[in-house]
């Protein structure tokens, strides 16, 4: 990475995070409206595997892109 500070990183990450979580509710707030309702119907299990499978798709990507 180099010259690149962790934290001009790291605050870069949150706000590129803050743009896409922000674009589906602003695009289509009744499908966002939809998705969330559905994620209230789902059990603790479902919702920590979807979570699992973001850390993993995300590290990922960052193995892919750093490498």
């Amino acid at each position: 990475m180099g010259s690149v500070a962790f934290w001009d990183v790291a605050l870069s990450a949150v706000a590129l995070m803050l743009v896409a979580e922000g674009l589906l509710p602003f695009i289509s707030p009744i499908s966002w409206r939809r998705i969330f309702e559905h994620a209230l119907q789902m059990s603790d299990g479902q919702i920590r595997f979807l979570g699992l499978v973001s850390v993993v798709a995300g590290l990922a990507m960052l193995l892919a892109f750093w490498s």
